[in-house]
């Protein structure tokens, strides 16, 4: 196996990442079905886009051409930049996920949301349900190279929270929420439908609530990126 795929959604996240694996695992190769993409020493670090939806494609389409070339991935690892909920989390902190959940697929109605799977559909149709837990053995890995990182879940939408009002709903519904981001859901699935194990990383860059982009700290989400990065190869090499 080639090690540990991680997936973020634009190119600044993948650069903050690159800048924190060491030298040995930052040696640039091909990345099969991204031409210009780095791949390193059992870390492969890959953009692929913005929302859920491309993510989940993507991932799926690089972890198909990854077997097909006799090197497939061993695990997955959503990561980029987040809003945390105030409270549990701080701005510039980092997150790693125990489960990542579709927040926001279901179906609205008078007496607020229901998720998709309270709607009957049969559990095969959901690719793995609407929570989709991280691996065990990877997510230690990670909690014991970033002991400082908050554990939680993290919530994945395809819009994001803006108004007091959605934050606190989104708040009651995932008590054990710390951040919410818009692709890890859908890598998720990917890593799933493949049978890999699978892990969210998150570093907070604005509170969860009305917008205000004066109150982001991208700069400091995106150096707290490539301190965590520094755990990468550790956790690729449990997977060996």
């Amino acid at each position: 196996m080639t090690g540990l795929l991680v997936v973020t959604a634009v190119p600044a996240e993948a650069d903050a990442i690159r800048a924190g694996l060491p030298p040995a695992a930052n040696l640039p190769g091909p990345v099969p079905g991204r031409p210009g993409a780095a791949s390193g020493e059992g870390v492969t670090v890959v953009s692929v886009g913005v929302g859920p939806a491309v993510a989940g494609a993507a991932t799926a389409r690089l972890l198909a051409l990854a077997e097909t070339t006799g090197r497939p991935y061993g695990a997955v690892l959503s990561a980029g930049v987040a809003g945390g909920f105030v409270g549990r989390v701080a701005v510039g902190g980092t997150v790693l996920a125990t489960r990542s959940v579709a927040a926001d697929l279901g179906a609205d109605s008078p007496e607020g949301f229901i998720p998709v799977d309270e709607l009957g559909m049969a559990p095969e149709l959901l690719g793995g349900g609407t929570a989709i837990p991280a691996d065990a053995a990877l997510l230690d890995a990670l909690r014991t190279a970033l002991p400082a990182a908050t554990v939680g879940a993290v919530l994945t939408v395809s819009t994001v929270t803006g108004t007091a009002t959605g934050t606190a709903a989104l708040a009651d519904r995932h008590p054990d929420a710390v951040a919410e981001a818009m692709e890890g859901y859908g890598v998720a699935v990917a890593a799933a439908q493949a049978g890999l194990p699978f892990a969210e990383l998150r570093t907070v860059s604005n509170p969860i609530g009305p917008r205000d982009r004066g109150a982001w700290r991208l700069r400091e989400a995106l150096a707290a990126l490539t301190t965590a990065a520094a755990a990468f190869p550790t956790a690729a090499a449990t997977l060996t």
